[in-house]
């Protein structure tokens, strides 16, 4: 009998993982929950990713080909200028984009259950299947019918709360939140954020990360994102953008009101015996950005594509080492963007004073086009040594006038 593996979560990860093994004939379940599921998240998507994934136009809500920076004191970077032609920012929603990969990872094979897994039982030798227990969905009801599966592999690709995490003892991370509105404005308010997204940085609307106001189909999603995980906070932070935004949301309708958990960083321990984790399950959004949806769906594939390499199509059977060996590769691949974003949290998002520096720093040419260039293309892109060291020196120019070097 051929390799089974279960795929627990159809985000941007899971169905990610679940197409590669499907196309290369691996027995692969995949596993929703919510069929209709909208996560709260700006929706962002690199240009490499549309390439990379294969996503149709029809997915992307709006091309996005200007950013303005607001600082703390609502001075405005305009960002934008060295786009080339055809080089874009992707806005999606997350329903359209999930629903778009979920179904084609089905299409080309994988098995798509609308199930609620909620226990994972552990085989006591490295040869016994994992079973995995769930509620069926399909019928209809909320409660679902209660069945098993047996598989060989599993994948955890079910986010921030996930229970495969759980089950394997990955241990815990912290956690922002994402906290969102999607609000509707009148047309003329639309037409302003055409091809336009905003992101405002400043105490007032965030006090770890940027707050944004990002264009969709036919509303603005307006949100911030926090470490600070009580209510009334968030509720003032997200106030704070609301007030800042004020003149370019007047006479919005709120649609629909959204949180979510964000990882902050990796998990400790995220692959056990045959079982490993991927997307927020693992821990894979980027600091300064809180970019999640392109490396979500990477790690994924990443992963899929290591078990497929290893089982010689499902002729085999992975082990633990298999596994770690993606997570090596993971962060042979993108360990120094993390690091390099990481350093850029900590260094920018200290203060108000250190936040009108970063602005100020982001008015610059060489500075745009390197920082769009890593987002567009995923590489930290090797500007020629004069760029470079200009760039270092106007880094270093704005993180002493805004007095961010001190302790």
């Amino acid at each position: 009998m051929g390799l089974r593996v279960a795929v627990v979560g159809s985000g941007p990860a899971g169905s990610s993982a679940a197409e590669v093994l499907a196309k290369a004939g691996i027995e692969t379940y995949l596993f929703e929950r919510k069929l209709d599921n909208a996560k709260p998240c700006g929706g962002a998507i690199p240009l490499c990713m549309v390439d990379e994934f294969d996503l149709p136009q029809k997915i992307i809500d709006r091309q996005v080909k200007k950013m303005k920076m607001i600082s703390p004191s609502n001075r405005e970077v305009n960002i934008g200028s060295t786009l080339k032609d055809g080089e874009y920012i992707g806005m999606c929603r997350r329903e359209v984009l999930d629903g778009f990969l979920r179904d084609r990872a089905a299409e080309l094979g994988a098995n798509l259950i609308n199930g609620t897994v909620y226990q994972l039982d552990i085989p006591d030798s490295d040869k016994d299947p994992y079973t995995l227990h769930y509620a069926d969905h399909s019928g209809g009801a909320v409660k679902g019918e209660m069945k098993t599966l047996k598989v060989d592999l599993v994948i955890g690709a079910d986010g921030a709360n996930s229970r495969i995490a759980k089950a394997i003892d990955a241990g815990d991370y912290n956690y922002a939140i994402a906290f969102q509105e999607r609000i509707r404005l009148p047309e003329d308010k639309m037409a302003y954020y055409e091809d336009l997204a905003e992101m405002y940085v400043g105490n007032d609307v965030s006090t770890d990360f940027y707050a944004w106001v990002f264009p969709k189909f036919d509303h603005v999603a307006v949100g911030t994102g926090t470490m600070k995980v009580n209510q009334a906070d968030i509720k003032k932070l997200q106030a704070g953008i609301r007030k800042r935004a004020a003149k370019r949301l007047e006479g919005g309708e709120i649609i629909k009101v959204e949180a979510h958990p964000i990882p902050e960083h990796p998990r400790p321990r995220p692959i056990r015996g045959r079982v490993a984790l991927v997307g927020d399950a693992l821990g894979t959004v980027t600091k300064s950005s809180g970019e999640g949806i392109y490396f979500a769906a990477k790690s994924g594939r990443m992963c899929a594509e290591m078990i497929v390499e290893r089982s010689q199509n499902g002729q085999r059977i992975p082990t633990e080492k298999d596994l770690k060996d993606f997570m090596k590769l993971w962060n042979k691949e993108y360990g120094a963007t993390y690091l390099v974003l990481d350093i850029l949290q900590r260094v920018f998002y200290r203060s108000d004073a250190t936040r009108e520096a970063f602005v100020e720093m982001c008015d610059d040419i060489d500075v745009q086009k390197m920082t769009f260039d890593s987002y567009l293309y995923k590489t930290v892109v090797p500007a020629n040594p004069l760029t470079q060291m200009k760039v270092t020196a106007k880094t270093l120019a704005s993180l002493l006038r805004g007095n961010a070097l001190a302790p």
